[in-house]
């Protein structure tokens, strides 16, 4: 009985000695930069920062400046949305310099 026993105990070494020697090292992930393009920004002019540090989070300027020509009061509408709705983390010392950007530069003719 001892012998089937220890016969038991070394095949099962031996089994669990191969498969530790096919384990193979987890694979860490790896740290990755990424540089983006050059000038996504919205162009220059007054309230281009307000609008660059908030919105581009989320959008990115050409789906912005795709979208209709709007008067002022539905841009302001558009950017409580964002805010209000969406819950954008845009400050409310910002809301004007953003709103008379889009309306300087997608403002209703």
């Amino acid at each position: 009985m001892a012998q089937k026993t220890l016969a038991a105990a070394l095949a099962l070494v031996a089994v669990l000695g191969a498969l530790a020697a096919e384990a193979k090292a987890p694979t860490l992930p790896k740290t990755v930069t990424v540089d983006l393009p050059k000038g996504l920004d919205f162009y220059a002019g007054p309230g281009a920062d307000a609008i660059n540090n908030n919105c581009l989070a989320c959008h990115s300027r050409d789906m912005v400046l795709n979208q209709p020509s709007m008067p002022k009061a539905a841009w302001e509408a558009e950017v409580a949305k964002m805010r209000n709705v969406y819950k954008a983390p845009v400050a409310e010392k910002d809301v004007p310099a953003i709103v008379d950007y889009l309306v300087r530069v997608k403002g209703a003719k």
